[in-house]
């Protein structure tokens, strides 16, 4: 690695891979692509061309290489063939209101009787499912970790088919098939799918099943009108939103999926666009408009709403419904405010003690927003970051990590140690409860654990950049030629630029007073406008804000978008570092 800046601003390491130097070139050759990918551990020719045009037809694997998978699709097809009471169990996210959705929608298409519950977190939820009559169960992302709801499930006759993407525990639970990628004996090589994801195979799979089985003219006319293409959006929606990996199978997921969201097929998805003023999709729309709305009912009540509107055919109900997850979503987002200032102060206090992680807990904190804080800290102050609510002498909480270090193994071990009563997850995120009393041998364990995973080497912020050029680079043409690298996201980031040779024109505050906007002029005296979003009352923000900083020649970090404007497409950088060189 090249280090391009030792410390920034903001205090960072900027590094360029050693195979993408262009030196300081205004125009670099046409292969920065092929370069970015190499950078990536993408080189072979034929990679590099299945990479750049993810299809569903190249990257979906047979969905029976998943251990269980032949069992699952047996007993589910099955259950429909013999007209059995279907009972779909999900999860409260976006990733488990989707999962939830895709079944019900594939079993109502095939006039199977079928009933649904969300979220999966209150005991008495098996019971209510078994009194309405379900026969059998289907756990969608979720059911890995619920041993003792299995088991009672299956004590009162019913069939149990368990779908999920969370790590297992040492136990799995008695279902009559579980599918899991994460499973040890699970050789499939999935283990980057969403709940979602596990959820569509399992459709193919059991689509397949019925294909070669029904017998019933009914039905087999009913089957012939379904097509599983038709999903891709809510698999797109759920895969952005548990922020899995866009490589492989999720990447064709993906790509496929947005096109479909494009489209509006979806009426609750189409009615929710248009309350959150969205006229196209993407990646950011997924995940940062409709996954925080849809969220937002999960988070502060029930998912109810959000899977009702995926669900509705009914346009009054579903305008009444996107209306409601917007303002339950602006609810959130107050309350996540007032907390955010008292998970700070205590987060600031660890890092003054020189501690490797983050725990920060409050008497009756709302527990819906413990998972977001959680991943504002961590990206705030580089650390893992465990966030919990302290209510009846119960803690609940939730954890995001940092690259190098596996959150989830760790909640794991200290669910194993009788530590925490409840936990599980996966490397980036997890949850978990306990006893009040034992608060501080969880802190002690989760510092002690995150250090003995960094071992000898410390947690370095360290920004890896994808190109360094002249800023007078930085134009539609360079917008256009990275485009072809998207969908972007967690595995495949959007291309971390460094504009150099940028002289400060101004800056102003923007919207709510926390973001900024400005120009820079380059050496070939074009000018490059930027936004710098939460950077006021940064040093960036008081940097780029002070008029004694105009005409300072400084160097840009951040991403390059195009911008849309009344038909009008220029190139906007995204600024998040600076540096003065």
């Amino acid at each position: 690695m090249k280090t391009l800046v030792e410390k920034s601003v903001l205090g960072q390491a900027w590094v360029l891979p050693d195979c993408i130097d262009f030196g300081n070139q205004k125009d670099f050759s046409d292969d920065l692509v092929k370069k970015i990918l190499t950078a990536r551990g993408i080189t072979d020719d034929k990679d590099i061309e299945k990479f750049l045009s993810p299809t569903i037809k190249e990257y979906m694997p047979d969905p029976f290489v998943l251990h269980d998978m032949e069992r699952a699709a047996h007993i589910i097809s099955d259950a429909v063939m013999q007209n059995k009471k279907i009972a779909v169990y999900g999860d409260y996210d976006v990733d488990g209101i989707t999962s939830t959705a895709i079944f019900v929608k594939f079993l109502q298409s095939l006039d199977v009787d079928v009933i649904w519950h969300v979220p999966m977190r209150d005991g008495d939820a098996v019971d209510e499912l078994i009194k309405q009559g379900a026969q059998v169960l289907i756990t969608v992302d979720c059911g890995i970790s619920c041993v003792n709801e299995v088991e009672y499930a299956k004590n009162h006759g019913m069939t149990v088919v368990v779908t999920d993407h969370h790590s297992p525990d040492n136990t799995l639970p008695i279902a009559d098939a579980v599918v899991n990628p994460k499973r040890t004996d699970d050789t499939s090589e999935l283990n980057y799918l969403a709940g979602v994801g596990v959820a569509f195979l399992t459709l193919v799979a059991v689509n397949r099943e019925l294909r070669n089985n029904l017998s019933d003219d009914k039905k087999r006319d009913l089957q012939s009108k379904i097509n599983l293409m038709d999903y891709l959006d809510f698999v797109a929606l759920g895969t952005i939103c548990d922020t899995m990996s866009l490589v492989g199978l999720n990447r064709a997921f993906v790509s496929a999926g947005l096109k479909v969201l494009d489209a509006r097929k979806n009426l609750g998805l189409r009615v929710l666009m248009d309350v959150a003023g969205v006229r196209h999709a993407s990646v950011y729309v997924a995940g940062f408009v409709l996954g925080p709305r849809l969220n937002a009912a999960g988070r502060l009540d029930s998912a109810k709403p959000a899977l009702d509107l995926l669900l509705t055919d009914n346009p009054l109900v579903a305008r009444a419904l996107a209306e409601k997850l917007d303002q339950m979503n602006k609810d959130r987002i107050d309350i996540q405010n007032v907390i955010m200032l008292g998970a700070v102060a205590q987060a600031e206090k660890c890092c003054n003690d020189g501690k490797c992680s983050l725990f920060v807990c409050g008497d009756n904190w709302h527990g819906g927003v413990m998972g977001i804080i959680a991943g504002r800290l961590k990206d705030k102050y580089n650390r893992p970051s465990c966030v919990a609510t302290r209510i009846d002498g119960v803690i609940n909480g939730s954890g995001r990590s940092v690259a190098n270090v596996d959150l989830g193994r760790i909640i794991h071990e200290a669910l194993a140690c009788g530590i925490i009563s409840e936990g599980g997850g996966h490397a980036a995120a997890a949850g978990f409860s306990l006893m009040a009393d034992r608060e501080q041998d969880f802190t002690e364990f989760l510092e002690r654990s995150v250090a003995q995973q960094l071992g000898e080497n410390p947690i370095v912020s360290r920004v890896v950049v994808d190109a360094e050029i002249d800023a007078s680079g930085a134009n539609m043409n360079l917008v256009s030629r990275l485009s072809v690298l998207a969908p972007f996201g967690q595995g495949n980031p959007e291309p971390e630029l460094v504009l150099n040779g940028a002289v400060l024109q101004f800056a102003t505050v923007m919207g709510n007073g926390a973001h900024l906007r400005g120009a820079v002029k380059t050496s070939m005296g074009t000018t490059v406008p930027f936004v710098g979003f939460n950077l006021v009352g940064t040093p960036v923000g008081d940097f780029l804000l002070d008029d004694a900083n105009t005409n300072t020649t400084i160097s840009m970090l951040g991403k390059l978008k195009d911008n849309e404007y009344n038909g009008r497409h220029t190139a906007q950088f995204m600024l998040e570092d600076i540096a003065v060189r």
